[in-house]
């Protein structure tokens, strides 16, 4: 397991790297008539490397399920930097249709992810648990569609072309895959988490108020 941690910790490294790297280049840029291919790209390569890591690798997804859910969860509250989105977008600087909706929803999972984490990471809770992981993936999801969808629908509208370089390039290429990431890991991890059997309803209530 130590050099799954290590392997893992040093291609987290080696991704960030990159993502600054190609976005001081310019690599993700695009004229506003053209769809962001090269940031979607970006986006989506880490995700589909991952999951074939994970089913390809028993030792991998054996490290990945022995990760502690509460960390993982913990550190979603990184995500209540989404404040930025309205900020930009209240200053003409990205659309309102894309920012406003990835902003209140990352601020809504990164104040929640403290409680989550404290709450509801146990087999108790699994149920609860499970809908914040997916809502939390739904908001990212709908985040990374209105962007391109942005332009489309209003075409004459502020562009996205903000989020193609630095520093908000590091969002999509990097934040939101290794979010989604996470969330999918905690989400496989309820999987394993044993059934609690409960002799009386007493019992059962005593523990999900615990």
């Amino acid at each position: 397991m130590t050099k799954y941690g290590k392997l893992t910790t040093a291609l987290i490294a080696a991704w960030f790297v990159f993502a600054v790297t190609a976005s001081r280049l310019d690599l993700f840029r695009t004229s506003p008539n053209q769809p962001p291919l090269p940031l979607g790209l970006a986006a989506l390569t880490p995700l589909v490397l991952f999951l074939v890591w994970f089913v390809a690798s028993a030792e991998f997804r054996d490290f990945t399920m022995a990760l502690n859910p509460r960390v993982l969860t913990w550190v979603q509250s990184w995500r209540i930097v989404g404040f930025v989105f309205l900020v930009l977008a209240a200053y003409g600087i990205l659309p309102k249709l894309s920012a406003l909706p990835a902003g209140w929803g990352d601020i809504a999972i990164g104040v929640t992810a403290p409680l989550v984490a404290l709450k509801l990471a146990s087999p108790d809770h699994r149920k609860s648990f499970i809908a914040w992981q997916v809502l939390g993936m739904a908001d990212l999801v709908t985040a990374m569609t209105l962007g391109p969808l942005a332009r489309v629908i209003d075409p004459h509208g502020i562009a996205n072309d903000a989020m193609t370089v630095l520093p908000l390039s590091l969002i999509p290429t990097f934040g939101v895959p290794l979010f989604m990431m996470l969330h999918f890991i905690c989400i496989a991890q309820v999987r394993r988490w044993p059934v609690r059997q409960y002799s009386t309803i007493g019992q059962q209530l005593r523990s999900h108020s615990a």
